[in-house]
């Protein structure tokens, strides 16, 4: 345990890092991207928008996923993590993950049917089995959690 407590400090920076980055892209850099993409190729102008909240949304999912860590940090520093307040955060993370990965689906479904060329479906194929993967993984250790939860909360009741 003491280990995971050594490992607290530095995720959580590098949490912070990567939430700023991930603001810098949702407001700067995604929206201009498409407004650029939109006046090079006007053809497919009219996919700058949808194509801009598809992506904020997704950035949204990982900022969700990153403060849930963190809370999940805060927990693991203060010795809760084997408690049921930590199953909200992990919900948190499942819900944010099949969020991203039913718009994905469908932006998957849109493009599938609209493609000329199978390599842009076959990327959001891979990313979206990728994305099923990870979350049935949250699935699974937070069933590994709570039977930790229940068994410390045994443990406790005994002692």
């Amino acid at each position: 345990m003491v280990a995971a407590h050594r490992a607290v400090l530095p995720l959580r920076f590098l949490l912070v890092v990567l939430f700023g980055v991930l603001v810098l892209f949702q407001t700067m850099s995604l929206p201009g991207q498409f407004a650029h993409m939109a006046r090079e190729d006007p053809e497919f102008a009219y996919l700058r928008w949808p194509a801009t909240g598809v992506t904020v949304f997704w950035v949204l999912c990982v900022q969700v996923v990153i403060v849930s860590t963190w809370k999940l940090l805060t927990l693991v520093k203060t010795d809760r993590i084997f408690s049921e307040d930590s199953l909200v955060w992990v919900d948190a993370i499942v819900w944010a993950i099949a969020a991203g990965g039913a718009v994905l689906l469908a932006v998957l479904g849109y493009v599938g049917l609209n493609a000329n060329d199978p390599g842009l479906p076959l990327v959001l194929f891979l990313l979206s089995v990728g994305v099923t993967v990870v979350g049935l993984l949250v699935v699974v250790l937070r069933a590994l959690l709570r039977q930790a939860s229940a068994l410390r909360a045994d443990l406790d009741s005994v002692i």
